[in-house]
């Protein structure tokens, strides 16, 4: 790509591994070797940090220093250079996006049930609240406009 006088992002949507072997791979890609990366080309990556590469209980137990197995599962992670948490909320700020949501599309909303259908999810965050947004849209029989961000 380097010699291309355009711009690159290779993008990698929901990056994960079943083994370490492979994120091993990657990172090694990662990090270079006896070419320099490209100017004009950037990796964007997208992943569930905690489901990047799956704790095996088992072999962390038999580790010599169990926190050693653990660094090199995260290893991975630390080669990027911009990392974007998306962190659990409290129960005021989820419910003031579920109300914005709403009002943004002429719903009416019950904060209880918002706030049970996160509980039932297990999580309170603005990807929460979009969904349930698309749930209230359907179940009152309206369409969300087409160029409504289905995937918040």
């Amino acid at each position: 790509l380097a010699p291309v006088q355009r711009r690159f992002a290779i993008f990698l949507d929901d990056l994960g591994f079943d083994a370490a072997g492979d994120a091993r791979a990657l990172r090694s890609l990662l990090e270079g070797g006896a070419e320099a990366r490209p100017a004009n080309a950037r990796l964007v990556v997208t992943s569930n940090r905690r489901h990047l590469i799956p704790r095996d209980i088992a072999e962390q137990s038999s580790a010599i220093n169990p926190r050693d197995s653990v660094d090199d599962q995260l290893a991975l992670a630390d080669r990027f250079g911009l990392s974007l948490g998306f962190h659990a909320i409290d129960q005021d700020t989820y419910v003031d996006i579920v109300r914005g949501y709403a009002e943004a599309h002429g719903l009416t909303v019950d904060p209880h049930e918002a706030i049970a259908w996160a509980t039932r999810r297990g999580s309170r965050s603005g990807r929460v609240a979009w969904q349930y947004i698309v749930e209230l849209t359907g179940r009152s029989g309206q369409a969300l406009p087409k160029d409504a961000d289905l995937d918040q």
